[in-house]
């Protein structure tokens, strides 16, 4: 039977709905509202079923999910969110056995999210700058029990990663563009990169960057929005609230920079093409010019006087005024 154990993490839910994520320890208890629950009341529960508080209140005994273990995570920094982790997962092929490069650990919301799916042979490489941050992602990966197949490391990724042939490299940080380099050195042929900024402008300086650099292929810009509903039968509705605008995602594959250059390439021959083009319309437009001076030299020669470039004409008074103009086609005729 599927049953609460002691040093796992459990979900209590209360009546009204307030959650409590648990780590069960024998002699410990958990204080509400709604009054206290002791840990040994817990342990050997099966999932699904309730336990009461000391004053009868009934709280709901779940296993936890990835998304709970993520959302309830210690921070000092804004997360990345669990809508967007879903995508970098299934984006970047984060699978078991994957070795998978981090920089911006941050609270490590999204270390904790990969940690769980590289297992058992997989490894996560995460880098982070900033002694605070490193100590508070340290902490919550250990209180989830995922430094097993983490690694953190601090310092700055200016100098490149340690990591070579990794199979997914993603960047939260604020320039990523700085890095492109560092993180194509770092990742095996085809290998899945990822970032994520929260402003337009950074996206564009990571695309610039990959069009200038080459190297990258397959290149997807994203952003996504979950909206819930109020799960009423009669009364279904969106929620009230929502997180809106978080931030963009990018990826790419990271492929052979020969293939940019052959890029340049075909670029290059497509410039000289144009340039034949130019070259092209420039003797037909030559050629028209050529045209028109010998017809207003015609109309000249037949006592003919006006402005025929804008299909304007004057009769000219030895004329008799018998010649009409063509605005059409620019020509005079009888």
């Amino acid at each position: 039977m599927n049953t609460a154990q002691p040093n796992e993490f459990v979900l209590l839910i209360s009546p009204d709905d307030k959650r409590y994520l648990v780590r069960l320890t024998p002699g410990q208890r958990l204080d509400t509202h709604d009054g206290f629950i002791l840990h040994d009341a817990i342990i050997g529960q099966p999932f699904g079923a309730h336990v009461k508080t000391q004053l009868g209140h009934a709280y709901l005994l779940l296993q936890p999910s990835t998304y709970d273990l993520v959302m309830r995570v210690k921070r000092i920094t804004q997360i990345v969110y669990p809508k967007e982790i879903g995508y970098i997962i299934l984006r970047m092929n984060i699978i078991p056995g994957a070795r998978v490069v981090e920089c911006g650990t941050g609270s490590g919301a999204l270390t904790l999210a990969l940690s769980r799916l590289v297992r058992p042979h997989g490894r996560i490489y995460t880098y982070e700058e900033r002694d605070d941050m490193l100590e508070r992602a340290r902490k919550n990966l250990e209180r989830a029990g995922a430094l097993d197949v983490v690694e953190l490391k601090q310092r700055d990724i200016r100098a490149g990663f340690d990591e070579r042939d990794a199979d997914a490299l993603f960047l939260d940080v604020r320039e990523p563009w700085l890095f492109l380099a560092q993180a194509h050195a770092a990742l095996k042929g085809g290998g899945f990169f990822g970032s994520l900024v929260p402003t337009t402008n950074q996206v564009s300086d990571i695309l610039q960057e990959m069009e200038r650099a080459g190297g990258w292929a397959e290149i997807e810009v994203i952003e996504i929005f979950t909206r819930h509903y109020k799960p009423n039968a009669e009364r279904l509705r969106p929620e009230d609230r929502m997180v809106a605008h978080t931030g963009y995602l990018i990826f790419a594959r990271a492929v052979e920079k020969e293939i940019g250059d052959r890029r340049l390439e075909i670029g290059d021959e497509e410039a000289a093409d144009g340039e034949q083009g130019r070259r092209t319309r420039g003797g037909i437009h030559d050629e028209w010019r050529a045209a028109r001076g010998n017809h207003q030299r015609q109309v000249r020669e037949r006592g003919y006087s006006g402005d025929h470039s804008r299909g304007i004409a004057k009769r000219d008074p030895d004329d008799g005024g018998r010649h009409r103009h063509s605005k059409s086609t620019g020509a005079a005729y009888p």
